[in-house]
């Protein structure tokens, strides 16, 4: 499959489609905005919703929102094939709002909502909330997204008080229905919004359980980049006689012809300085860096903050206040490099990105695609780079094989190499630290973090149960880098030792040591039981076993003992 397929492949029609095939009608478009785009305006939408658009400067449509706004204004379900960033929030948005009752014409059950978007991630919500809220701002229509990490309160109160439009993920509206506070007895309009990626994350149980509880006669629009099995087995259950769209352009290739791509061999112990020198290639505005593990996210982000760039972090361990206080500050420019996860940065949406760097190989096609597709959107143009481990080599050819790259042989790459700063235009004089006199934005510390009533931070997996130590015998005041070979080795060998042979959490915080009266302490000064003699499991002599020594060194010392 190459990189010009996937924009088709698989459709509804492909997939088991005997059932599903005479409800389909594929049709095509160009995904660029075309100067003979009709405006929102040449559509039966209501005036309030034109003018909203017209003043966040909105007038003509995207492909998307050009096939689907006949469709969907016109009362149809409807399946939609794009990706994200092609415009369809407005595609489904628009038709949703331009549907809702409002005024003297709002139902009886005015509190309970009338349109609900289903989301897969947090930060989808808050996008597809966000733009919703705009588009009806002058309609006066109400729109509260309903996500987990955060208190139930705020949004329970929200509901009380009545809503016209639910934007949320699965978990959480199944909990608030569950509970009686979110009532979908008013449902008239039903969106699945990345529905291949909901199924990613196991979210379709749930999202069949929240369908169940939606009225029979409603209106519901589908959007996908793919359409696997499950999804069409679903699109069968709930849509009735779907129209599918799919967004692409006339020669049928997604919008990559935009973006200048690079590859390069790269090697573990020289990827962050090589990665410094990237970031100060000329014309590099806001960047995002993608990682597969959540700890290579923060670590990364931790280096580059040491060497003076302006970078923040967003991952699975980290609260809701913590990720949206990283995503404000990116948006509003006083950060210009995020670390993100794949999961993390699902359906953020930043206009201004102009360089994609995958700091680790995407674990496929499709989520290379979806990176690289993070800039050159509304038709700028982009730079995406892909640093490739000796490891990662044989997927990545597979990668270009199924996208016909021509980067199956990755060039061996190191911070210094001639052609890096040759090919992404880095000034020759620029090293592994940035300039003191470049460091003009704010920070990610300018960002407050706002209290969002949810869990905590969670610390890396790595990093647990080891009395607040990071990997290498660092201390967890978030500083970045590494902190030498040697230290670190070793503090790794004494820990993996004595933390076996010593009472459970015996260096939690401060060790425990022996009290004034011969008893053992714990470390907030309260007296601690006097620690059981252990008779017949005694550690060889050395450092793995000193924790444990000095336990039955203070038994047996113990009076009483």
């Amino acid at each position: 499959m190459t990189i010009e397929e996937l924009s088709s492949a698989p459709s509804v029609t492909d997939v088991e489609a005997a059932p599903i095939e005479a409800e389909v009608t594929p049709l095509a478009a160009r995904a660029d905005v075309s100067p003979k785009s009709p405006a929102f305006s040449d559509f039966p939408i209501r005036p309030e919703i034109v003018s909203a658009l017209a003043d966040v400067g909105i007038t003509h449509t995207f492909a998307i929102q050009e096939l689907t706004l006949p469709i969907a204004l016109a009362g149809n379900d409807l399946i939609g094939q794009a990706r994200t960033g092609t415009g369809k929030t407005l595609g489904f948005g628009v038709p949703l709002l331009n549907r809702l009752q409002l005024g003297e014409t709002k139902p009886i059950s005015g509190a309970a909502p009338q349109a609900i978007v289903i989301a897969p991630t947090r930060e989808l919500a808050v996008q597809v909330s966000g733009d919703l809220a705009a588009a009806g701002k002058t309609l006066g229509a109400r729109v509260l997204s309903i996500y987990g990490g955060r208190a139930y309160e705020p949004q329970i109160d929200a509901l009380r008080k009545g809503v016209d439009v639910v934007v949320g993920t699965p978990g959480r509206l199944l909990d608030l229905i569950k509970q009686g506070h979110l009532v979908l007895s008013s449902i008239q309009t039903l969106v699945l919004d990345e529905a291949d990626e909901m199924l990613d994350l196991g979210f379709l149980p749930d999202i069949e359980k929240i369908m169940a509880t939606i009225p029979a006669r409603r209106q519901t629009l589908l959007f996908s980049a793919t359409m696997p099995g499950p999804i069409v087995a679903l699109a069968r259950q709930f849509l009735q006689q779907p129209i599918q769209i799919r967004a692409e352009e006339g020669n049928g290739t997604p919008q990559t012809e935009h973006i200048d791509q690079f590859a390069y061999r790269a090697h573990s112990m020289d990827k962050v300085e090589l990665l410094a020198r990237i970031l100060q290639a000329r014309g590099r505005g806001l960047t995002m860096i993608f990682t597969r593990t959540k700890r290579t996210a923060a670590k990364v982000a931790e280096g580059l903050i040491e060497r003076g760039f302006a970078a923040a972090a967003v991952h699975g361990d980290l609260g809701q206040g913590a990720r949206e206080q990283a995503l404000r500050a990116f948006r509003s420019g006083k950060v210009d490099v995020l670390v993100a996860t794949d999961v993390a940065a699902r359906g953020l949406d930043v206009d201004d990105v102009t360089h994609v760097i995958n700091y680790q190989a995407p674990e496929d096609e499709m989520t290379y695609v979806h990176r690289i597709g993070r800039t050159a959107r509304a038709g700028k143009s982009g730079t995406a780079v892909t640093l490739v481990d000796w490891d990662d080599i044989p997927r990545w050819k597979l990668i270009c094989d199924k996208l016909a790259l021509p980067f199956h042989e990755p060039v061996e790459t190191y911070s210094t190499s001639e052609h890096l700063f040759i090919e992404l235009d880095i000034p020759r004089e620029v090293r592994g630290t940035l300039p003191r006199a470049e460091r003009t934005r704010a920070g990610l510390g300018a960002e407050e973090v706002e209290d969002l009533g949810g869990r905590e931070p969670r610390a890396p997996k790595s990093d647990r149960g080891d009395g607040g130590r990071s990997r290498g015998g660092r201390s967890g005041s978030g500083s970045g880098g590494a902190s030498g070979g040697g230290s670190s080795r070793r503090s790794g060998s004494q820990r993996s030792g004595g933390d076996r042979s010593g009472p459970p959490r015996a260096e939690s915080g401060s060790a425990s040591g022996p009290s004034s009266d011969g008893g053992s302490s714990s470390a907030d000064g309260t007296a601690a039981r006097p620690a059981r003699k252990r008779n017949r499991r005694r550690t060889r002599a050395g450092a793995a076993g000193t924790t444990g020594a000095a336990t039955e060194s203070k038994t047996s010392d113990s009076p009483g003992n």
